[in-house]
């Protein structure tokens, strides 16, 4: 409007842009900060800030992949799950912000999972710009994920791949026999028409019914399965959604793609 010369601004127009441009304010949030990449430059307004920085290891945030020996996998875990404890209490609604990768976004999700009834949200960046992503966002019908399977017969658990963002099937296919994971298939889970790309999912919306569709497709495939090997490659946002919505599944270990060495690693165990 200033652009245009627009100098004065009624009530009307302003309810209108409102309106338009779905500017209605959310619930009062509980901020989270989680740094592990780089500075967060919200950490200092946040109500609880974990800073992992100089505790990961590499030179920027490309490189930060993994922590820096002595410190553990085990131990951002503890920090991490220890969150909704430092946040003020009766807490329902948390923003996440800082710079993750995709395990940790993951156990965020889980540590405060849908059954605790928190409304968690994320900043997912994409070709539309940022948008909030949350798990409060409607998801009534689920997104029925591809599915395709490769056997690996090398035990009785399962291994599955997200491949929503870039398909990683073969580099986790070569990390579980050359590590000799005792799983029994690789399950990969791709978006409805079977395409990962960076785009693959437009919204919160469409990225809550997805990990819904996911979800159950797992609950139903592992149903008598005791552990299962989760790798990501998906947005942060999917993976803070899809953490968010892990109830009724079995132990999971969730990898970190490290790039180097044996191109992944363990990071966390989550119970579910």
């Amino acid at each position: 409007m200033i652009r245009e010369g627009q100098r004065q601004l009624t009530l009307t127009m302003i309810e209108t842009a409102v309106a338009e441009l779905d500017l209605k304010a959310g619930p009062a949030r509980a901020v989270l900060s989680i740094a592990t990449l780089k500075p967060d430059p919200l950490a200092s307004d946040a109500d609880h800030a974990i800073n992992w920085i100089d505790r990961f290891d590499g030179d920027s945030a490309y490189t930060k992949r993994r922590p820096l020996s002595p410190n553990t996998w085990s131990q951002l875990q503890a920090d991490i799950e220890a969150a909704p404890g430092r946040l003020p209490a009766e807490t329902t609604a948390v923003s996440v912000t800082g710079s993750i990768r995709l395990a940790p976004a993951f156990l965020v999700g889980t540590t405060f999972r849908m059954v605790t009834g928190t409304d968690l949200a994320a900043v997912q960046r994409g070709r539309a710009g940022s948008q909030l992503w949350s798990t409060n966002d409607p998801s009534d019908t689920a997104l029925v994920p591809g599915v395709s399977e490769d056997e690996i017969g090398q035990g009785d658990e399962i291994a599955v791949a997200i491949a929503v963002a870039t398909d990683p099937t073969q580099d986790v296919l070569e990390y579980l026999r050359e590590q000799n994971i005792p799983v029994r298939k690789l399950i990969v889970l791709t978006p409805p028409d079977g395409v990962a790309n960076d785009n693959s999912l437009p919204d919160s919306t469409a990225a809550n019914a997805l990990a819904v569709g996911i979800r159950d497709h797992l609950r139903r495939s592992t149903r008598r399965v005791r552990r299962m090997h989760l790798f990501l490659a998906c947005p942060m946002g999917l993976a803070v959604l899809l953490g968010n919505r892990w109830n009724r599944l079995c132990q999971t270990v969730v990898y970190e793609d490290i790039k180097i060495d044996d191109g992944y690693e363990p990071a966390f165990t989550v119970e579910a």
